[in-house]
């Protein structure tokens, strides 16, 4: 039987990517016919001839691109739907960038500055006169125009009034992701299954996110009301721009509803009626935005976490070996600060969470103690289900590991190293593949605004992505730690708890969600009740006994009630008033809250710079472990009531203005910075960009299309092949290959390696690997050389704990790594460095930060030649089917779908696979020929 294929995150997410089989062709028509009676869109919106609008202040002289697949428009009408999924027919300006950004995997090897627009769009501010497709006034508003171009449907909008300007970003945004934004402000909410269905998947994902921010309507007015009241004038110029953004979002609904133009989700789920059109499209409020910040930032955003799981495997390690020799091998697999590790920052120190030399304060679980705190309860109908619970694990496990969903990449290069003279970037996020879109395209300008690029669907008032009259930015998730576990001793009772020598009740916060069948999800009827037990140090998340004591233990996030403050530093960005240079944009970005890397780059300057609210620990404290809440170790000058402390300066986050090039691929930032996750070792993914970059900045010249050459072919590579497989076969080829199998094996790994060991299609749209056999076998090989080598050293429960720090594997058909399948991004989290690390030491090369000890053969070379060699025989008995067995979207056996990406459908709309490709979603390409 075809394996389901595992979703974490937002890839669970199930609206009406399928219609049931009764709605036949047949039906289907005589239904269309009868819903193209209301009024069209085109024709409800107040609409001027075509004109159009000037170029504001554009500085970029044409050299400023953008792409962000499947396309623009992503609201469709209920006979948009089934004209999809009964023909597949797209509506307008649906999927028309995926073509372009699908071509780019093949067409890269070819690429000229003149080309490349046939990758990506025109991102010059304005509309020519001869590419408008339509100008529209939205409601009747006089201060306000929207114009959309014919070829890709972006909006630009253009206010008189800074008021104006920001009613017409919230309809603009509602014209293109209005279902979206509704399906994440109930999941921000812990309501996405009331809404959207009950579906193990919808369970799955609202339990996940609520766990992360279990808030109240009041909790989310309050973050609201201090954004405002601690950021003078910008505050409350934010606060105004909101209420407009929404009297824009709110303005489309009622016309859309009016005019029956609405997305046809509404009516599959149940909230419309597509005969009477009764029902009701709830408007949004100004807490739907915190509720959809807080997604976002849960996201991409919050580094930190697993400080349990970190003290699980601690415990293992000092099990098998001992206490000081399994600490110093627990260390060894931490790679906190790895000397071979990739960094963005060059030659220079900035300390934070570093190991203490003498702990204090941590509160390591009793052996056998720890039981995770449930979340649901009151289980009913199917809710109650098998495939409900495994779901509600899942998520569990998601929301709980420090292996958060990273992503995004970064390429800039000065202007010392480039053709022109001027500084050159290509960079974006990856924030996975969806229909629609998580992002959307928009231009603004108006009073103080004035940028074109990428924005959060329902957090679109400013663009977050993107770039200015004459300077871009963008951003790769940092992962820096923000999170501490703390462990409340228990008094009284299960629910009460002492904080600062009081015993003191926990705070019972409820979400009960309850669901029918619909048309769209088919789920029968079920509910629950979501229940989180809240401290002043946070949301219990675990039990545990620490020396016999009961404790709870606690996550306390830096940003945790703080969901809107960032809204400042992007409101920054968009003023061209205030965003002058790179010292400027380094200010800007510092009002952002959540853990990032930004990246600046203008005619002239480039510049970095790390943002998050980095807590001041205690002296002593170790931000791996959990640790007593005591005052002794709480966050220096930490106020609960607010959830503020003192944090570290600016001068603190690694940071820089003018260094050579820049690369960042969720890799370490700097020497002595030490990220939450895992993994920053010798190999990494961000090595493939630095080996690229490096050399051309050596070689000089740089242009934008050799810096997107560069990104293109790390986005086709292997990492294991490039960096790890060399040294294998070194091992493997220190003896003759005698057995024919592993010979052969051999020959073709050696084939792949020396055609580059790209995961490319023969040509453009086969559908079949190049060096397909030999890509098979690695990734059959690698899960079984990487048990053999280190498992039997470190014993199962060492080797089973570590794996729950750090996945093995994230191939991209892998569907046990934290992104799922069918994501695009890839060989974020492994084992790599381990591997690598392990093997150059068994060949006696030199290795800086080595493990603590020989695991390949117990450290002989011969008897890690045999592991190898045995373990590569199986893997390449192993047949196509096996290795990739197939799921819900790829038959088994069938290598090329298996690695494909796939738009996840979040609404009606579905889009076919396109070749894998490990790129950011949204990127752009820039160079800014002068400066204001």
């Amino acid at each position: 039987m075809p394996r389901r294929t595992p979703r974490t995150a937002l890839d669970k997410l199930r609206t009406p990517g399928r219609i049931p089989g009764f709605l036949k062709t047949a039906s289907v028509c005589v239904l269309i016919a009868g819903l193209l009676t209301p009024l069209t869109q085109a024709a409800a919106a107040e609409e001027a001839a075509p004109k159009a609008t000037a170029a504001a202040n554009d500085y970029c002289g044409g050299q400023c691109s953008d792409i962000l697949p499947p396309g623009q428009n992503g609201n469709a009408t209920l006979a948009q739907i089934l004209l999809n999924q009964a023909f597949g027919t797209q509506p307008a300006h649906a999927e028309d960038q995926l073509g372009p950004y699908a071509n780019l995997a093949k067409g890269y090897p070819t690429l000229t500055n003149s080309t490349v627009n046939t990758f990506f769009n025109d991102a010059s501010f304005g509309v020519p006169a001869d590419q408008v497709a339509s100008t529209v006034k939205p409601a009747g508003r006089g201060d306000v125009t929207i114009v959309r171009d014919k070829k890709t449907g972006v909006p630009h909008i253009t206010g008189t009034t800074r008021y104006g300007t920001e009613f017409g970003a919230g309809y603009a945004a509602a014209e293109d992701r209005l279902w979206l934004m509704d399906v994440f402000r109930h999941v921000g909410r812990g309501q996405l299954t009331s809404f959207a269905g009950g579906d193990p998947s919808n369970q799955g994902l609202e339990q996940q996110f609520w766990r992360h921010a279990p808030y109240t309507e009041a909790d989310l007015q309050a973050q609201i009301d201090n954004a405002v009241a601690t950021n003078g004038e910008r505050g409350k110029q934010a606060l105004a721009d909101a209420k407009a953004y929404l009297d824009g979002i709110n303005a489309y609904i009622d016309a859309s509803d009016k005019g029956r133009y609405f997305p046809g989700e509404y009516v599959l789920t149940g909230h419309k009626d597509s005969i009477t059109n009764a029902g009701t499209i709830q408007h949004f409020k100004i807490t739907d935005l915190v509720a959809l910040g807080s997604v976002i930032g849960a996201l991409f955003g919050s580094g930190g976490g697993g400080e349990v799981n970190n003290a699980l495997s601690l415990l293992a390690a000092q099990e098998k070996y001992g206490v000081q020799e399994g600490t110093k091998v627990w260390e060894s697999f931490r790679e906190r600060n790895d000397p071979e590790a990739v960094v963005t920052v060059h030659d220079k120190s900035f300390p934070y969470a570093s190991k203490p030399d003498d702990p204090q304060g941590e509160a390591l679980p009793d052996a056998g103690s720890v039981e995770e705190e449930p979340l649901v309860h009151d289980r009913t109908g199917s809710a109650a289900t098998s495939s409900a619970n495994t779901a509600s694990a899942t998520a569990a496990k998601t929301a709980m590991t420090s292996a958060k969903r990273g992503m995004s990449n970064a390429l800039v290069v000065s202007g010392e190293h480039t053709a022109s003279g001027h500084p050159v970037a290509v960079f974006g996020p990856q924030t996975g593949y969806f229909a629609p879109q998580l992002l959307l395209l928009q231009e603004i300008q108006g009073p103080g605004i004035s940028a074109r690029g990428a924005s959060f669907a329902g957090l679109s008032m400013y663009v977050e992505l993107g770039r200015g009259q004459d300077y871009s930015w963008s951003a790769t998730t940092s992962g820096q730690d923000i999170i501490d576990t703390y462990a409340v001793e228990l008094c009284q009772d299960d629910y009460h708890y002492l904080y600062r020598g009081t015993c003191t009740p926990m705070e019972k916060v409820e979400q009960k969600n309850a669901w029918k069948p619909t048309v769209a999800d088919g789920t029968a009827a079920g509910s629950y009740t979501m229940r989180v037990w809240r401290t002043k140090y946070g949301p219990v998340e675990y039990r545990a006994t620490v020396d016999g004591k009961k404790v709870a233990y606690t996550t306390l996030r830096s940003s945790f009630m703080h969901e809107a403050d960032s809204i400042i530093g992007f409101q920054m960005l968009n003023d061209p008033d205030y965003v002058k240079g790179p010292e400027d944009f380094q200010k800007a970005v510092q009002h952002i809250n959540y853990t990032f890397n930004w990246f600046y780059a203008d005619s002239e300057h480039t510049a970095y710079y790390n943002s998050g609210d980095n807590p001041v620990r205690a002296n002593g404290v170790d931000a791996e472990f959990p640790v007593w809440a005591r005052p002794a170790y709480e966050w220096r000058n930490w106020t609960p009531a607010t959830n503020t402390a003192d944090y570290t300066p600016a001068s603190a986050h690694p940071n820089s203005i003018d260094q050579d090039y820049y690369i960042s691929w969720n890799n370490k930032q700097a020497k002595d910075y030490t990220t939450a996750p895992w993994g920053n070792g010798s190999v990494h993914r961000g090595n493939l960009l630095e080996d690229r970059v490096k050399k051309l900045v050596a070689a000089g010249g740089v242009t934008r299309a050799s810096l997107v050459k560069a990104m293109a072919d790390a986005g086709l590579a292997d990492l294991r092949a490039e960096n790890v497989l060399p040294d294998l076969l070194k091992v493997v080829n220190s003896s003759p290959v005698t057995d024919s199998t592993a010979a052969a094996a051999v020959s073709k790994l050696q084939t792949w390696l020396s055609a580059g060991a790209k995961r490319t299609e023969t040509s453009a749209g086969s559908r079949t690997y190049a060096n397909a056999d030999a890509i098979r076998i690695l990734d059959a090989w690698w899960p079984l050389l990487v048990k053999a080598e280190f498992e039997p050293g470190l014993g199962s429960d060492l080797y089973t704990a570590m794996t729950k720090n750090l996945p093995i594997d994230e191939s991209p058909s892998a569907a046990h790594g934290p992104t799922g399948s069918h994501a695009g991004s890839s060989f974020q989290y492994g084992w790599w460095s381990y591997v690598d690390k392990d093997i150059r030491a068994v060949l006696g090369e030199s290795v800086q930060g080595p493990l603590a000890r020989k695991y390949c053969g117990g450290g002989s070379l011969s008897a890690c030649r045999d592991l190898l060699i045995s373990t590569l025989k199986e893997a390449a008995g192993k047949t196509a089917a096996q290795v990739y067995p197939g799921d819900a979207l790829c038959s088994a056996g069938d290598q090329w779908c298996a690695d494909s990406i796939f738009q996840r459908t979040l609404g009606g709309i579905k889009h076919g696979h396109i070749s894998w490709q490990n790129r950011p979603t949204f990127q752009q390409v820039v160079e800014f020929t002068s400066h204001r």
